[in-house]
This record gives structure tokens, C-alpha cells and sequence, in this order.
């Protein structure tokens, strides 16, 4: 992500509908996962300008970590209860991993070319019984001039996802689309743009408040889903909706060595390669 959408996801992530209701449902789910307790320590991995970090520490201990420091900046500044590095992980969080409880990688994956590599390197270094909570865009469907202004590799199917944790030690326990019940909406949304080579935000993206009415009801109804995905979690139930803007998976590390893996030579090659566009 640049600065320019840095800045901007900072100026409006306190209002704005989708990050909104995201950081409600998430919270809930989190505190299903982890009884808040300041002895328990939830990393963000990739934590942007430090909203979901922001809503989680005053229940725990928080560290945020991000390579972009304008970021990491805007989110010190924020969110000062926090701890907030810049640098690459693993080797910058200097051997937290080991004693999270849960660890967040939230529309993170997308955003770097070998997926697997990332994923596998940080889960090498977590103990047993850490927590993670992934979020990633969905489906290829709606891939749009959004997706290309935010540096994205690739928007993901189920398969694809679940191929980064597959064969490793880890128990999944929801695993589902979520932004489901505004699916429709997005997705002639994004059909309109395409047909018309524009985005609906701003800094080239699809990221602007709406008209407050408008916000008020795309947040009610997408943090409507909140309950369904907790009766999911707590049901071990994996799938409440069939189609989403996004896809969300929680899962659970178990015992067992892992080591760092590239992405495998069959998996398909990724929509676009945002340092070549650049």
C-alpha cells in the first residue's frame, strides 16, 4: 500500500463502514479466542495506521508490526497503549512470536508475492495453541482497478487460501467468506467500475465514507454477521455464508515442526504483479 492510501485508510478507519464493522467483528471473535487478559499478548501482523491494533489494547497486550513507516507512524501516534515496529517479520519481531496468543494477518497476504513463505515463516515461530485470524479478499470475480491501486497479487478462492496452511500443524476453526450480505451490492458495484475503468474512492481507490445514512446502514449490515460467525467458531461449524467479499479463517496452531516453504511451482501465477506494473 502507498502513502497516499495509507494516509487516506488513516483519515477515515475510525468512520468508514467496512473498517468498522470489520474491527467490531473481529473484537468479538478475538475475545471468544483469548479471554482479554493484559498477560496475553496478540500481534498484528501488516497493522496498517493500527485500527485493529488500537481496538484490542486496552483487553491486551498489542504489538502492531508494518514495513511502511508512515504507517507505523500514523499508529504510534494513534494508539499510543500500544507498541508499534517497523520492519519485516519475523526477524523484526525479535522472538514475540513464540509468546503470542494470537497472531493477526488481516488483508495482509495479498499484499506480498510468496504467500506461503510469509505464512510459514511467521507460524515456524509461534508455539502451540497460538491463535490465527487471516483475512484476505475473495474471489477473482471482483477483481477490479481497486485491487490494482492497492498493490495487490491476487484476490483469493477458498482452495487457494487454504493451501497456505495445508500440510502444516494447525486445526482450522472457521473457515468462511464474510462481507457476505453486502456481496451483491460490492459486486455490481465492481462490475459498473470495471465497465467503466474507474474506482469509487478515493487515492485510486474504492475507500470513501458515504453519505452518513448510507455508512449507518452498510455497517449495521455487515456487522450483522457478527453473530453467525460466532455460533460458527463456537459450533465448529466452518462455513456460515457461501459467497463473500472476503474470506476470513481462524485457526489453531497445533503441536509439531514447521518449516519455511516457498509457494509451490503449480499454484496458478498471481493477477498482477504490482512492482512490475509500478
Amino acid at each position: 500500500m502507498n502513502a497516499e492510501q495509507t494516509r487516506n485508510n488513516a483519515a477515515i478507519e475510525e468512520r468508514h463502514w467496512w473498517f468498522a464493522a470489520r474491527r467490531g467483528i473481529v473484537r468479538d471473535l478475538v475475545h471468544d479466542l483469548v479471554p482479554p487478559s493484559k498477560q496475553s499478548l496478540v500481534i498484528d501482523v501488516g497493522c496498517g495506521s493500527g485500527g485493529n491494533t488500537g481496538a484490542l489494547c486496552r483487553d491486551y497486550r498489542c504489538v502492531g508490526i508494518d514495513s511502511s513507516p508512515e504507517a507505523i507512524e500514523l499508529a504510534s501516534r494513534k494508539f499510543p497503549e500500544a507498541r508499534f515496529i517497523r520492519g519485516d517479520v519475523p526477524r523484526d519481531l525479535d522472538g514475540l512470536l513464540g509468546e503470542a496468543s494470537l497472531v493477526m494477518m488481516m488483508d495482509v497476504i495479498e499484499h506480498v508475492s510468496d504467500d506461503f513463505a510469509m505464512f510459514s515463516s511467521v507460524a515456524a515461530e509461534t508455539k502451540p495453541g497460538t491463535h490465527f485470524l487471516i483475512t484476505v479478499p475473495a474471489e477473482d470475480a471482483l477483481w477490479s482497478k481497486h485491487d490494482e491501486a492497492s498493490l495487490h497479487y491476487r484476490r483469493y478462492e477458498a482452495p487457494r487460501l487454504r493451501r497456505v496452511w495445508e500440510g502444516l500443524p494447525f486445526t482450522t476453526r472457521l473457515f468462511t467468506p464474510f462481507n457476505a450480505r453486502l456481496y451483491p451490492l460490492v459486486k455490481t458495484a465492481r462490475n459498473v467500475n470495471n465497465a467503466l475503468g474507474r474506482t469509487s474512492g478515493d487515492a485510486g481507490t474504492d475507500m470513501r465514507v458515504p453519505m452518513a445514512p448510507v455508512n449507518a446502514a452498510l455497517r449495521s449490515a455487515f456487522a450483522s454477521e457478527g453473530p453467525a460467525l460466532r455460533r460458527a467458531l463456537a459450533e465448529g461449524r466452518t462455513a456460515p455464508f457461501r459467497h463473500g467479499v472476503s474470506l476470513l479463517a481462524i485457526l489453531r496452531r497445533e503441536a509439531g515442526e514447521i518449516r519455511v516453504r516457498t509457494k509451490p511451482s503449480d499454484v496458478p501465477r498471481d493477477r498482477h504483479d504490482p512492482h512490475a506494473a509500478a
